[in-house]
């Protein structure tokens, strides 16, 4: 899941940016209108996080163009604005949740994980694929029940391939929604972070390789 935090302070934003990346998330920076805009443009994300105080203006002249578009991406405002009159605007423009500054981190990382499921389409909490099980709510895998031990990168790139089971996956695909803007499009990130899942999951291989195109999974004794 890709986010785009808009955060101008120095110290506070690369703290947002580091602590979603631990958690699992793909971020990208913006740290102010302009260069949300721009990335918002350019880029596909599943979540915005944004501060309403930037040194542009105000986060809620953003939301408003968004949606005037007709954009649906989940927008969390995150601010230091806390006055019940500053919240309703920020829902009349379009948030879909507020949280006030200074902020539990586990609570933003729950908040966030939240919105962007809901921009994806209804799935079960649950994901199978023959005998291996991934548990979105307690980021949990097993194979076979057993459970393993995955990155946050690996258990992210396995939910969009398991999401998609049996259908092709495209490197460029994996990049856009596990990797942020700091990942090289043309290095092999993707296939190592394939070769560490396959080594992890054992045999039988569930993830194969679609030559000059990506990865699927699936049960073992379907499909080529």
């Amino acid at each position: 899941m890709r986010v785009l935090v808009v955060e101008d302070d120095p110290e506070l934003g690369p703290v947002i940016i580091r602590g979603l990346r631990d958690a699992g998330f793909a971020v990208d920076l913006a740290v102010d209108l302009a260069e949300a805009d721009f990335k918002l443009a350019v880029n596909s994300y599943d979540c915005l996080v944004a501060d309403r105080t930037l040194p542009d203006g105000d986060a809620l002249t953003l939301l408003a163009a968004q949606r005037e578009a007709g954009s649906t991406l989940p927008v969390l405002l995150l601010t230091a604005l806390d006055a019940v009159t500053d919240r309703v605007a920020g829902f009349e423009h379009g948030a879909d949740d507020y949280l006030v500054k200074p902020f539990a981190f586990a609570e933003l990382s729950a908040r966030v994980r939240a919105l962007c499921r809901r921009g994806q389409p209804a799935h079960l909490p649950e994901l199978r694929v023959s005998d291996l099980e991934l548990d979105l709510p307690r980021r949990r895998v097993r194979r076979d029940g057993v459970l393993l031990t995955l990155t946050a990168k690996e258990f992210a790139v396995l939910e969009v391939l398991m999401l998609r089971a049996d259908e092709v996956v495209t490197r460029t695909e994996l990049i856009e929604r596990c990797w942020d803007e700091q990942a090289e499009p043309l290095s092999n990130v993707v296939d190592v972070l394939i070769g560490q899942l396959r080594r992890k999951l054992g045999p039988p291989e569930l993830i194969r390789t679609v030559r000059g195109v990506g990865y699927r999974i699936g049960d073992p004794g379907t499909g080529p």
